[in-house]
């Protein structure tokens, strides 16, 4: 009975038990408690890094019946779902943006369970929960929105159901082939056109001249040295591009170790020394391509490192999907087709809610328009169906 459900907001996952907590999560490793538990206590995303957790908790007795990645927000790093003009609009008629309620797993635009009960009516309770608590924020502390970012579909329109702003997005997804997958990554390549699959073998066969060789290491078998060099290669990439680290060495060293059957780091060798490293998250049918970064500029060293080994590692052990990560056309020519993703959103100012409704439909048709050009251009053969 829904009247024995009672709702509990937590700062932390230490009180729940792993397994309560992974049963909800299932196969989704950015929903793991380790994840989630390496997130806050290495200190990634927590209140000093304006990642406040306030996660809902439903209970029947000491059964965990459902729960939300939930965060209290004092600004929009790290998310994914860009919403910095709503900020700056608030900004300018006098009203504040922050904080914000803000449902997703940090750092990781995902698509995976944010509602997370098996049942209706505990999903249809959980978001009650939430726009209830967004209403006494913006009561009681000024809290002006909820947003829920990377939700599955159907979550996304249960939130729309109960009066949510949906909002569209694209990413790039590599699948294998139906049935058994590819035999081979020259399997692949033959359903390719013949200009891509040209381009493709010239990218791959650049690197084999240049004499890298790649190294496939899990959890367990990556050393303290291999994750140093990673992390000098991936705070160079944030360095480069004018931005801070969000995750540290703790980070990754603590994944290595409480969720290592989930974990896989891939490394560029020349001569045998470490140059390029990357660091993908997996489970039983899909692969999660995170972060990457080299030591020095090697021409298609970045295709090869991020998206090649990581189709080749899927064929190899027979995986469905291949979620290279966010944004990037230049996917589209290697293989990684567009799929739509979804995002939630609720304020409470009515006219800004109303302004951003229309905002955000006009948005979608672009989306939509967006979409097809992307299909048309297709890199399989015409006589491919994907």
């Amino acid at each position: 009975m829904i009247s024995d459900i009672a709702v509990k907001i937590v700062d932390s996952l230490e009180g729940i038990s792993a397994s309560e907590w992974n049963r909800l999560a299932g196969d989704d490793p950015f929903l793991r408690h380790e994840f989630l538990s390496a997130m806050h206590e290495t200190g990634c995303a927590s209140k000093n890094t304006g990642w406040l957790p306030q996660f809902v908790t439903l209970w029947e007795g000491s059964a965990l019946r459902g729960a939300v990645p939930l965060y209290l927000k004092s600004h929009s790093y790290g998310e994914y779902v860009f919403d910095w003009a709503w900020a700056n609009a608030y900004e300018r008629h006098g009203y504040r943006y922050y904080p914000k309620l803000l449902s997703a797993v940090p750092f990781s635009p995902v698509t995976g369970r944010r509602l997370m009960a098996e049942r209706p009516e505990y999903r249809s309770m959980l978001i009650g929960t939430l726009l209830k608590m967004a209403e006494q924020g913006n009561a009681e502390t000024g809290v002006s929105s909820f947003h829920c970012l990377f939700p599955q579909e159907h979550e996304a329109r249960e939130m729309e159901a109960a009066g949510l702003i949906l909002r569209h997005g694209v990413q790039f997804h590599w699948r294998n082939a139906p049935g058994e997958g590819y035999e081979s990554f020259e399997a692949f390549l033959k359903e390719m056109s013949h200009d891509k699959r040209k381009r493709i073998r010239q990218e791959r066969n650049k690197i084999h001249s240049a004499g890298i060789s790649f190294k496939w290491l899990s959890g367990t078998e990556a050393t303290d040295a291999h994750w140093r060099f990673f992390i000098d290669c991936y705070n160079k990439t944030y360095n480069e591009h004018g931005s801070l680290p969000y995750l540290s060495l703790s980070f990754f060293t603590r994944l290595a170790k409480s969720m290592p059957e989930n974990v896989l780091l891939v490394l560029a060798l020349h001569d045998g020394k470490p140059v390029a490293a990357a660091f993908y998250l997996y489970n039983a049918q899909t692969l999660y391509g995170r972060y990457w970064g080299t030591t020095q500029y090697i021409p298609g060293l970045h295709f090869e490192t991020c998206y090649y080994q990581g189709i080749e590692y899927c064929i190899a052990n027979r995986m469905i999907l291949f979620e290279g990560g966010a944004q990037g056309e230049h996917k589209l020519a290697r293989g990684f087709l567009p799929v739509r993703t979804w995002s939630a959103h609720w304020l409470a100012h009515p006219q800004f809610a109303s302004a951003i409704s229309h905002h955000v439909e006009q948005e979608a048709h672009g989306i939509d328009r967006y979409l097809d050009e992307l299909n048309d251009s297709s890199p399989f053969r015409k006589d491919i169906s994907r």
